[in-house]
């Protein structure tokens, strides 16, 4: 060959070479199909509509949940582009999930018990549990033209899969990191004739994605460490199921959901064939070790804490979370956040003003945007330019959105408020503030209790005066109280953070007189509004930012029950729900402290009486911005 033709044919795979060294995008070989890169970005170039869809029973090995003797499978549905069947390799994006076969109809907890913590006999409503979204659409129609391949990976338990749902712990985080081992030619696969199947269209790099339980599954996968899972995108995710059924050593529920527990929901995902025979024992194993009593952290839900293993986590995490979420509460992103920044893994956040939902109908071209480029930095290897933007996106009010360097905001500091006589809230401790009580009762919501104004027998409230700026608090808020309780049952202490003014309702809307708002969690016609009121010059609208909750008998630890002396003072510390939120200048920031919260807690007779010494006491809020009071 003359030398200048040589130096031509050489320059192709010299070229080829010099784009992979930049972007981690194998080179393709004469003839093999290639994605498309423009401006730093895959393009849509493989047919959605040709795609090929395949079953892949995934074997779980070392795992035999329904102890049949042999090793669990979980059904694993990919759809990837035509051309992986020519030589092209593609990256896959994997939601797994325990929803994909319609649930059960489940009787949650009785939620009203005994001075003793035992169930009373009542009529219990069926659980309708929020499913997080199947596959909706947009992963496929937006990712598989762009290059990659979509894995819809069945929990154990559930569906086509064999073994048994456990509700967060080992064997369920088995079933995707098998597939991520299949993937990595690690695990075995079969056809549903039981034919072997590898995955040799795959580059063995996953990103998994999903919401609510969906997203947990990441979350759990990741803590393993497993070899080939490049990056997670946990949605409204839990990192601790103790703190999605319990808080500080006290019985709690979901919100919408009280009465369920671990057990529930192993029962409604239980939708294998032949489920109950195969795992009643094991589903009945938890119900007998999740202790609705004394709510005590334990083993069983140690083995459900993926904090414990955020040291293993080598995938880079996008976190999106609704500040609004009384599901999957804001507890569960923060604590699982703040892990991963002091192990500084490479992550970046969303927080929206949404409650427990997809961020993708909030803000779709710029969700779309920053989530095309994660997956094309962390499973392409793209500089896509998204490791140099902002680390979190912060929606402050509806529609408003702002970029900041990273979550807290910095610059938060911790600014101390002191309840006082006069039921008023402020900078200065009052030393001399006399001791005021309050009477627990079972049937008033935590939302009656706000909206009432004056001195109520069932609850203490403090608040501010009218703030002179705007004050924005950003982190995890907590609350100090000297108290004694006697004279009853309950041993729940409650505090309430409260945003009064003239123009919010309960979701934050604004309002003019005359108009309808939920007193609730949603808006008119949502199903967590349970009843309108009618804005009036008589009525002070209001929002609760944010609540906690503590078992008094767990004052020191969460594992270890303390029985306290009726009439005795104990100092009591607990966290609220960590958030971000904007206290409007003019608005009232208010402490409310109550004990059984109806919708949260479980409900112990009435009766308890609770005195608390304000003297003794203070609320601690992470203010970024503007002059308290």
């Amino acid at each position: 060959m003359h030398p200048r033709k040589a130096l031509r044919a050489l320059a192709v795979p010299l070229a080829a070479l010099l784009v992979a060294s930049i972007t981690g995008v194998p080179p393709a070989s004469a003839g093999t199909p290639a994605i498309k890169i423009e401006n730093n970005a895959t393009q849509p170039v493989f047919s959605r509509a040709d795609a090929v869809k395949q079953t892949v029973f995934v074997e779980v090995a070392g795992t035999d949940s329904d102890n049949d003797g042999a090793p669990d499978r979980v059904a694993v549905d990919i759809l990837r582009p035509k051309e992986t069947d020519q030589g092209l390799k593609v990256p896959v994006i994997m939601e797994a999930s325990p929803y994909y076969a319609p649930g059960n109809d489940v009787a949650n907890h009785p939620v009203d018990v005994d001075e003793n913590g035992n169930p009373l006999p009542a009529l219990t409503a069926l659980s309708a549990k929020l499913a997080a979204e199947p596959f909706d659409g947009y992963y496929d129609n937006y990712f598989l033209p762009r290059g990659y391949a979509i894995a819809l990976v069945e929990n154990l338990g559930s569906a086509r899969a064999t073994g048994c749902p456990t509700s967060g712990d080992r064997n369920e985080t088995a079933g995707p990191k098998a597939a991520i081992d299949w993937l990595n030619g690690r695990a075995k696969g079969f056809d549903a004739e039981g034919h072997p199947v590898e995955a040799t269209w795959s580059t063995g790099k996953v990103g998994m994605i999903g919401v609510s339980y969906n997203g947990t599954l990441p979350n759990a996968v990741a803590a393993t460490g497993v070899e080939g899972l490049e990056t997670i995108v946990p949605i409204a995710a839990i990192s601790s199921w103790y703190d999605y059924y319990r808080a500080n050593g006290g019985v709690l529920a979901p919100g919408g959901f009280q009465g369920e527990d671990l057990d529930v929901l192993a029962k409604y995902v239980l939708t294998r064939e032949n489920g109950q025979e195969a795992c009643g024992d094991v589903i009945d194993g938890i119900t007998a070790t999740q202790d609705r009593i004394t709510g005590d952290y334990s083993p069983l839900w140690d083995a459900r804490n993926y904090l414990n293993d955020v040291r293993k986590v080598k995938a880079s995490v996008f976190v999106v979370h609704g500040l609004n979420d009384w599901n999957v509460k804001t507890k569960q992103f923060a604590q699982w956040w703040y892990a991963l920044s002091k192990r500084h893994v490479p992550r970046k956040i969303w927080l929206h003003q949404g409650t427990h939902m997809n961020p993708f109908s909030l803000r779709t071209v710029e969700w779309l945007r920053q989530l095309h480029g994660w997956f094309d930095h962390w499973l392409y290897g793209i500089d896509s330019g998204i490791m140099r933007e902002p680390q979190a996106d912060v929606e402050i009010a509806a529609g408003q959105w702002a970029q900041h360097a990273s979550w807290p905001l910095p610059g938060t500091a911790t600014v101390p408020l002191f309840p006082g006589s006069g039921s008023t809230l402020g900078l200065l401790p009052r030393p001399r503030s006399p001791k005021e009580s309050f009477v627990d009762q079972k049937v008033r919501t935590a939302e009656q209790l706000v909206e009432a104004t004056g001195a109520d027998p069932n609850r203490l409230a403090w608040t501010t005066g009218a703030l002179p700026a705007d004050v924005r608090i950003s982190g995890t808020p907590t609350v100090s109280v000297r108290a004694s309780l006697k004279d009853g049952a309950s041993p729940y202490l409650t505090a309430l953070l409260v945003d009064y003014g003239t123009d919010v309702r309960p979701n934050g809307t604004l309002l003019s007189t005359g108009q309808s708002y939920c007193y609730g969690q949603g808006v008119p016609g949502d199903t967590g509004c349970t009843t309108l009121r009618t804005l009036g010059t008589a009525t002070t609208p209001y929002k609760i930012v944010t609540r906690g909750w503590l078992d008094v008998r767990n004052r020191h630890r969460p594992d270890r029950t303390e029985p306290l002396r009726p009439g005795k003072d104990y100092t009591f510390t607990w966290d609220f729900q960590p958030t971000d939120y904007l206290f409007k200048k003019g608005h009232r920031l208010g402490l409310v402290i109550i004990s059984t919260d109806y919708d949260y807690t479980l409900r112990y007779p009435p009766g308890t009486k609770i005195t608390v010494s304000p003297a003794q006491s203070a609320l601690r809020l992470p203010v970024t911005l503007g002059k308290l009071l």
